[in-house]
């Protein structure tokens, strides 16, 4: 690594984390229903108009089992909705290319998608998406999506800090501050300031304009009587997409969506033009699930609490952060035999360069967000194997927008519940007992992901069907398969390239993977929130395990990483790491 690298990476950490106290305070205010710095005066009469036009009432605590039943009822809605627009997008306006239906799998697979806050993509949106299937749908389930699992995350928090309550607040009151008082305010202001910097917002149809320089090739054609003739063809003009590009990156990225406008995603001029606009989309990846963390802390009284977590997430992601720059900057050693010196450029825009993709892959995949400015399947085998175990960690390092902390907290659960066997005390967690029914629980939402990323993989790898539209033979076919489930399981979205999942073997199976990493991790979460919100607080003794310490850090980074490496190392074993010692000659 240079120095540049590491300035831009201490960089991009410090300005993260001077954020963090700030919109972590802000947000803990919105779900407490406290005042929030005066923004309540603007904001407060449209909440209070949305209550009363949908006949909500916001006074109404929900048990566990109805703030599920809310979140499947409302999401179920949200599914049909985003499938019936797909598939009417021919017939409905702002659609000035004429756009046709996208097919019944694909238009099942992208509704799953981003219901789920996965943002997977097996279709090109600048050629197949019109501007109000973009908006209309995709847009709004980027903030909607992104809402429910930091809905889920109060939730949870609420079942903590509660005290023999059968209540965990109201969805729809968590759903619409979320959205109204976060989402849409950080989505304005990131969506002017990239404007600023040339990403285009607008309703123009695409573009054809002269080239700055032309260029020509010979194609070959058969003649009438089969003969093979040559045919120079000379390219002369360039089609341009266009459309409301600024107001959906903005909360792609800010609700770790992930979804992009353009098929090349956050590697497009037009959604990502300059090094600046780079910076504030990057940070916009890890900025709320990192200052959920002091969300937390502030909620239950104990902002210790929301310190060490994101600790704990920071020592785990930065040096599989560095890993993957100093992979990239290493390169392909058959470059350096043949003396050509270097790092791996290869998939990279030149006006980003090697630091800020590695950043931005290793951020993406750690957030669940899913966004690219350059090629996964281009990067190196260490490099790929960041990004994939980053994933298999459970997307908890950081995570998406609510669930990436909802996961970690389980994953406290766990460690809290190691400790206790340890000492021989019954484990407790901010004075609630961790007993057989919370630990059950827990271990069905950590259980849920590995094993529907390893069946999946098994099928995808021992069917023809599976096989047959990889890019590439060997241990980096079998990584694309690996990625993708990796991802879909994991509500992430990014992919290695060689894969041609627009199929009905992968848009049906891909969607039933989303599914259950979305909805079968959310329904133990609601149900340990309702169990501890029951519970009386433990007063803390001298027995009890403190969780804000360097040592209850170091054992939760110690069992996420031993977690993590029994479940996935065997199959990246299969795939990046096999595909190393290729490189390497060995």
């Amino acid at each position: 690594m240079t120095i540049n690298a590491f300035i831009q990476v201490s960089v991009y950490l410090l300005v993260l984390l001077i954020l963090v106290k700030p919109l972590g305070l802000y947000m803990s205010r919105v779900y407490e229903g406290k005042s929030c710095f005066g923004v309540e005066k603007f904001l407060g009469p449209i909440e209070r108009f949305f209550y009363k036009l949908c006949g909500i009432k916001a006074d109404k605590e929900m048990t566990w089992k109805s703030y599920l039943s809310a979140i499947i009822i409302f999401n179920l809605l949200g599914f049909f909705l985003v499938y019936a627009v797909q598939r009417l997008q021919f017939y409905l306006p702002l659609n000035p290319q004429h756009f046709t239906a996208p097919s019944a799998d694909s238009a099942l697979n992208t509704a799953i998608s981003f219901i789920s806050n996965t943002n997977w993509q097996s279709y090109s949106g600048e050629t197949s998406m019109s501007y109000l299937t973009q908006m209309l749908v995709l847009g709004t389930q980027n903030f909607l999506s992104a809402a429910t699992g930091m809905s889920v995350l109060v939730a949870l928090i609420r079942g903590i800090s509660r005290r023999e309550s059968g209540s965990l607040g109201n969805f729809w009151v968590d759903l619409t501050r979320g959205t109204l008082y976060i989402l849409l305010p950080l989505s304005i202001l990131w969506a002017t300031l990239l404007m600023s910097q040339g990403v285009i917002q607008n309703f123009h149809s695409t573009q054809t304009v002269n080239v700055l320089q032309p260029s020509s090739y010979v194609q070959t054609t058969n003649d009438a009587q089969g003969r093979s003739v040559n045919q120079s063809i000379s390219i002369t003009q360039q089609s341009l997409p266009q459309g409301p590009v600024a107001s959906q990156v903005a909360i792609k990225q800010l609700g770790t969506n992930g979804g992009g406008y353009f098929n090349a995603n956050s590697a497009h001029p037009y959604e990502n033009p300059t090094p600046i606009s780079n910076f504030l989309e990057m940070l916009a990846i890890l900025l709320i699930p990192a200052a959920l963390c002091y969300t937390f802390g502030c909620m239950v009284g104990d902002t210790k609490q929301g310190w060490a977590i994101l600790i704990a997430m920071l020592i785990i992601f930065i040096p599989f952060m560095l890993i993957g720059i100093s992979a990239e900057h290493a390169g392909n050693p058959a470059f350096t035999h043949m003396g050509i010196a270097g790092g791996n450029m290869e998939g990279k825009e030149t006006r980003f360069g090697i630091t800020d993709s590695s950043i931005w892959a290793s951020a993406t995949s750690a957030a669940s967000n899913g966004s690219t400015n350059a090629s996964m399947d281009s990067l190196t085998p260490i490099g790929g194997l960041v990004s994939m175990w980053l994933m298999q960690l459970g997307e908890i390092i950081f995570g998406g927008a609510g669930s990436g902390l909802y996961g970690m907290l389980i994953m406290v659960i766990l460690t809290v519940f190691v400790a206790g066997l340890m000492v021989g005390r019954t484990p407790e967690y901010l004075g609630k007992k961790i007993e057989p029914f919370e630990m059950k629980m827990a271990s069905v939402a950590l259980l849920v992901m590995p094993c529907t990323v390893l069946l999946m993989t098994a099928i995808g790898v021992s069917t023809q069907i599976g096989r047959s539209v990889l890019g590439n033979p060997g241990a980096h076919g079998f990584s694309e398969i690996l990625y993708a489930f990796t991802s879909m399981v994991n509500n992430n979205g990014s992919a290695f390239a060689g894969l041609s999942a627009d199929i009905p073997f992968y848009n049906v199976l891909g969607s039933l993977a989303m599914l259950i990493g979305r909805y079968w991790i959310i329904i133990p979460v609601l149900v340990i929130a309702g169990s501890l919100a029951k519970k009386k607080i433990t007063p803390p003794s001298s027995g009890t395990l403190p969780t804000d310490t360097v040592f209850f850090v170091g054992l939760l980074v110690v069992i996420i990483m031993i977690v993590g490496a029994l479940t996935f190392l065997p199959s990246l074993a299969l795939g990046p790491i096999v595909e190393q010692l290729m490189m390497l000659g060995k």
